[in-house]
């Protein structure tokens, strides 16, 4: 039988893995009200279980990356699916708060040592010209966990009971498990001296693209947290409306995302970057004024598009400027998008929210888009 060639498999590996994680992220959304109700949950405990998660991630990122970057790639990620398929098991049997809450912050401990390694071991196999195209399909791949998550939820906790989507996240789980235990590569090559943190944020290209993540994960904790009352407000539209126009843009995003990896390959990353920038200030401020609901969903669209141009040459950006330290040590500079990713998910609704209610949403978003046009400003003069 022939064998994957190892950029194939690194690609086939964290592609499944970034799709499993995701995919099991959001199959507790839907359930959330069915929780709320069993175990009398107020509003603080339900965001708590939330942002253990957050808090998991932030924490376990640096100490995730020392050891990617030290160790080798396999070990972390194995680890990591080891932890994510015990977690997935407590949420199926679990009938106590604190146990969710502990299920959900060893998920996002899992999480980190998924996502770091798996972006690194991209970034080992693949040179900066095909890089951009290989970490937007990874992407693409996560994102169809977000889309598909919920409504596989919804669909098996209704038809087979409250611990069915668990059991079947088990054994996606066990799926996960055999790509990595079967398509990794057992022996790990030399990497180079490990780039210092201070080294890495020292570099301008750096700094430049982690702003970048913390913008546009910020746009959509933004959109998340003060679109749908709008939408439910002004236009009327049920859950099940607001849903599609999410929907539209998450679909539209995974579509994009390797689309917009492979730009950057060929024209450069800081161009992609700006046409995102430059598409949000314009599309953003939109989403509050259209009449009709058909023109919300061809906005969002836009929006997942957009966000595919400002996030997608992050990584590849972040990993070429390793490369050119004489270095591979990849997950340290992960680290540090994945910080920035964190950041702007909290911070986000927290501008959002005082903006809106000091000055409205539209005028809120008008701002927001403001803020991505003047972040155009720091890339004059970078070269990526």
């Amino acid at each position: 039988m022939r064998r994957l060639a190892p950029s194939t498999a690194a690609l086939l590996v964290t592609a499944l893995a970034f799709h499993v994680d995701m995919l099991l992220y959001y199959l507790l959304v839907p359930l959330l009200p069915r929780y709320a109700r069993a175990l009398d949950l107020n509003p603080m405990q339900v965001g708590i279980l939330f942002g253990s998660y957050a808090v998991a991630l932030l924490l376990a990122t640096f100490p995730v990356a020392v050891l990617t970057d030290r160790y080798g790639r396999r070990t972390p990620m194995l680890w990591g699916l080891a932890g994510l398929g015990v977690t997935t098991l407590v949420f199926a049997v679990s009938t106590h708060y604190w146990l969710l809450v502990v299920a959900r912050f060893l998920q996002g401990a899992a999480g980190a040592a998924t996502w770091l390694p798996g972006m690194a071991l991209l970034a080992d196999h693949f040179p900066s010209e095909s890089r951009g195209k290989a970490m937007g399909t990874a992407f693409a791949a996560a994102n169809l966990g977000v889309l598909i998550g919920p409504p596989l939820s919804g669909f098996l906790d209704q038809h087979a009971g409250p611990s069915a989507p668990f059991l079947v996240g088990a054994a996606l789980v066990a799926l996960d498990a055999a790509g990595r235990a079967f398509l990794l590569p057992a022996g790990e090559t030399e990497r180079g001296e490990r780039l210092p943190f201070r080294q890495l944020l020292a570099n301008p290209v750096v700094r430049l693209f982690a702003g970048a993540m913390a913008m546009g994960s910020g746009l959509w904790a933004l959109l998340e947290s003060t679109l749908p009352l709008d939408l439910d407000a002004r236009l009327g539209l049920s859950a099940a409306g607001i849903g599609l126009c999410f929907a539209a843009s998450a679909l539209t995003h995974t579509l994009t995302s390797p689309l917009m990896g492979r730009l950057s390959d060929r024209i450069g990353r800081v161009k992609v970057l700006r046409m995102g920038l430059v598409l949000v200030c314009v599309l953003l401020p939109l989403a509050v004024v259209m009449p009709r609901p058909w023109m919300v969903v061809l906005v969002m669209m836009g929006l997942g598009s957009a966000a595919s141009f400002v996030m997608s040459p992050c990584s590849p950006a972040v990993a070429d400027q390793v490369e050119r330290e004489g270095s591979q040590s990849f997950a340290s500079a992960f680290s540090i998008l994945n910080l920035a990713y964190s950041v702007g998910l909290m911070a986000g609704p927290l501008v959002g929210g005082a903006l809106v209610q000091a000055l409205g949403l539209r005028v809120a978003l008008a701002l927001s888009a403001l803020a991505f046009a003047a972040f155009l400003l720091p890339t004059r003069g970078i070269r990526a």
